[in-house]
């Protein structure tokens, strides 16, 4: 005689394992600079891979040099001709702005070429979450080069920044019929 209860046991048992092993491992909690956020959620790791982002354009702005960098989806957008033909960028497109002091290349000092790293910025088009900034997040993260350490920016910045996910808002109106967005995309 088979014992139900026993029976029900069993599958239950076997119904967890099954849930658990669809579900996967469970994801560790983020490390070093992918730990960061500032305030109102705008978190590092949302930008995680970054550095192998395509080059939109470089700048320099004052005393810093930078590469302005897209996820794919930017590059896309960018490609189908937005912001010139007076689209805004969908959700989910992402920048990343990496600052550096410039310095004289040693082995060929006419070639000025980044030195130490001063910052990372990053944007992202998200209209639930930012709404009321124009549809886009922003984080700045200043980099310590003695420790090799990020930390969100402050007020104290050079630039100075507010330190929470709508930090780039103020700046950015001046470009509000380009979809908040200055950097074009450099001709290849």
């Amino acid at each position: 005689m088979i014992d139900i209860t026993k029976s029900k046991s069993m599958l239950t048992i076997a119904m967890v394992m099954v849930v658990l092993a669809c579900a996967g491992p469970a994801k560790s909690p983020e490390t070093g600079k992918y730990a960061l956020k500032v305030p109102n959620g705008l978190a590092f790791a949302e930008f995680k891979g970054y550095e192998g982002w395509h080059l939109i354009s470089i700048s320099q702005d004052g005393p810093a040099m930078a590469a302005i960098l897209g996820n794919p989806e930017m590059i896309k957008a960018y490609e189908a001709g937005i912001p010139r033909n007076g689209k805004s960028f969908p959700d989910g497109v992402k920048f990343a702005k990496i600052h550096w002091v410039p310095t004289k290349m040693a082995t060929f000092p006419a070639a000025t070429v980044p030195g130490r790293q001063h910052d990372v910025d990053f944007m992202v088009k998200d209209s639930k979450r930012f709404g009321d900034s124009g549809g886009w997040g922003w984080g700045a993260f200043e980099y310590d080069s003695a420790s090799g350490k990020f930390a969100p920016a402050t007020t104290a910045a050079t630039p100075p920044q507010g330190n929470d996910a709508k930090c780039g808002f103020a700046c950015h109106t001046i470009v509000k019929t380009r979809d908040y967005v200055f950097t074009d995309y450099a001709t290849r």
